[in-house]
């Protein structure tokens, strides 16, 4: 789907504008033009930016592919940006899901290029047709509130990894089985994938911030800063988050560990009680019943009834002796 916004030099909005007439339409004075292509075809998306706007071909190949991580590539006469939405499923496999979005920046228009529908976009867009203004501060003030809703989806995904962590670490305080420990990994990988994307992110938005872009005008940068801001706050909210995972999985081991070293308590007290009755059965063989014994006496009832005593009482005076050494 190819759609197209133009705000003409006499602040009337025009959209759906025909392919043929882009290019006349870029070089009306005072105008302002934003091209959306959505999941188009390869060969229609090529088409415009190879041949209406004369794009590299590195720069095209760049955007057709929907492969590379968040960057900022100055070609002179415009500004190649590649940016990332991101979304969140929690559960037994949580992950991270994003959505590439490329944009191309000039004088009088901006390219948005993506496979994907992204709510960022959605809201701009409706934004530029609801209030004129939005598109009539320049491109790269579009832009910038372009960028401003795609970080702003960024902290509800924040929000949502942060309650999973939660809730997680409640269930492994209150009873840690292993089926959590894939949930703990999964959001591990989560925010490692997170922090993957903000960190290029903000050194996307410091350069439009800092750097001096021929299609960037001085008044434009304060814009980028703010949002420059946010995400240097959202990657230090991320890294504490790491932090809380890797907290979590470090509870889940030791709770483990405690439940491991309560067995084999219990496991080691049942030995030492019967390691005594072992001993005397073992040393006498228990030949009560047999017809014939030598030393007569060993096989008789008094015999019988004596065994039976000591090996009822050791565990016993066994359990005793273990108590008063715990309160010694």
């Amino acid at each position: 789907m190819v759609r197209t916004i133009l705000r003409h030099a006499d602040s009337s909005i025009e959209t759906d504008v025909p392919a043929d007439r882009i290019q006349s339409a870029l070089q009306e004075p005072g105008a302002t033009m934003w091209i959306d292509l959505l999941n188009e075809s390869d060969a229609v998306s090529q088409g415009i930016l190879r041949d209406v706007f004369h794009f590299h071909p590195l720069a095209v190949e760049d955007a057709i592919k929907q492969v590379h991580v968040p960057k900022i590539d100055d070609w002179g006469g415009y500004l190649y940006i590649v940016l990332h939405s991101v979304g969140f499923t929690a559960g037994d496999s949580s992950r991270l899901c994003t959505r590439e979005l490329d944009i191309f920046l000039g004088p009088n228009y901006l390219v948005t290029h993506r496979e994907e529908e992204m709510d960022c976009v959605e809201r701009t867009w409706t934004s530029c047709l609801r209030d004129p203004r939005t598109v009539s501060a320049g491109p790269a003030v579009l832009l910038y509130r372009l960028i401003d809703e795609l970080v702003a989806g960024h902290m509800p995904v924040a929000d949502a990894v942060d309650e999973a962590l939660e809730s997680t670490e409640e269930r492994i305080i209150d009873k840690p089985v292993p089926a959590v420990l894939p949930e703990v990994l999964g959001l591990k990988r989560a925010l490692l994938h997170l922090r993957r994307i903000i960190a290029p992110q903000r050194d996307v938005l410091g350069k439009l911030a800092r750097d001096e872009y021929a299609v960037v005008a001085a008044a434009a940068r304060p814009y980028f800063r703010d949002v420059y801001d946010h995400l240097v706050r959202l990657y230090d909210i991320v890294e504490s988050m790491r932090d809380l995972a890797a907290g979590v999985l470090e509870t889940y081991l030791s709770s483990i560990n405690n439940r491991m070293n309560e067995v084999m308590k219990t496991l080691t007290l049942i030995t030492t009680f019967f390691m005594p009755i072992s001993f005397i059965t073992g040393f006498f063989g228990m030949n009560f019943f047999a017809p014939e014994a030598s030393p007569a006496g060993w096989t008789g009832k008094i015999a019988f009834i004596a065994v039976m005593a000591v090996i009822t009482a050791l565990p016993g005076l066994l359990w005793l002796w273990l108590k008063w050494r715990k309160r010694a």
